[in-house]
């Protein structure tokens, strides 16, 4: 276990709680100050702070359910099919995993130009519209959702059909002996049998999402508009990286994220947990 220990400990473990013992301090160039519980105070109060918070709750209600959704729907579809096909569809849906975050927020960046982007192009010559889907607040939160789900169904749909492949076809032998349908068969043989892998997405897709920050930086100017897209780690990012440099206060930051996704987690542990099959 060494040589995984070490770089947990070096690049992960020691950050974090380097990160915590920040939290605590008023930390400038020349000198460190012990303050306590000061910076979380400050974000008690921090009206900025509780925007982020919103936005990031946001994006995890729009982005997550849809991942499952869709992700599920898609493994559902391709299972079915051929080895070779199954192959290329898992290669097909994964390539946005391995293009990364930022060569897909690139994309991204041109389909929604307000001015010459491909959506603003069919919905001149279907509708007539020109929309800024990135300037407007009412626009720019689902967008960058969008932005988000089409590069995080990679993961899911392969877990989903590796699920898949672990189900005994008794089961649904049996149940199309007793008269279900395909529909039947899905809701009440596969998807109770899905629960163990449907829980593993959720709470992967959630942290994921709950820490979304590069759409955020490259399609958008400072989190807008009017902070419509700020979510907590981009704020953490402009308070630590952007005068006046304030470290401990955005180590603050992170430390609360920390908290909040431990509690979600240990929710979705406790409500889909109970009923997944381990076996």
């Amino acid at each position: 276990m060494l040589p995984a220990a070490v770089p947990f400990v070096v690049f992960v473990l020691w950050p974090l709680l380097h990160g915590l013992a920040m939290s605590f301090f008023d930390i400038r160039l020349a000198e460190t100050e012990f303050i306590g519980l000061d910076n979380y105070r400050n974000l008690a109060a921090d009206e900025s702070f509780r925007y982020a918070i919103w936005n990031t709750c946001c994006f995890v209600v729009l982005v997550v359910p849809v991942v499952w959704l869709v992700s599920l729907g898609i493994a559902a579809v391709v299972f079915p099919l051929g080895r070779s096909a199954q192959s290329f569809f898992r290669f097909a849906f994964y390539v946005p995993v391995i293009a990364g975050s930022v060569c897909l927020a690139m994309v991204w960046m041109w389909i929604l130009d307000d001015h010459h982007g491909l959506l603003n192009y069919l919905c001149n010559s279907l509708l007539g519209v020109n929309i800024d889907w990135l300037g407007r607040t009412d626009t720019a939160l689902p967008s960058l959702a969008v932005v988000v789900i089409s590069w995080s169904l990679g993961q899911p749909i392969i877990i989903f059909l590796a699920a898949l492949s672990g189900i005994p076809p008794e089961l649904h032998e049996a149940a199309a002996i007793d008269g279900a349908g395909p529909l039947r068969r899905f809701w009440y043989v596969t998807l109770p049998l899905l629960r163990s892998a449907s829980l593993f997405v959720f709470v992967t897709q959630t942290l994921g999402v709950f820490q979304v920050f590069v759409v955020v930086l490259l399609l958008t100017v400072n989190g807008g508009p009017a902070h419509a897209t700020r979510t907590v780690v981009y704020g953490m990012y402009e308070t630590a990286f952007t005068p006046p440099y304030d470290f401990d206060y955005a180590a603050a930051q992170g430390t609360l994220l920390l908290v909040l996704l431990s509690m979600v987690a240990v929710v979705q542990f406790r409500w889909l947990g109970r009923q997944a099959s381990w076996k």
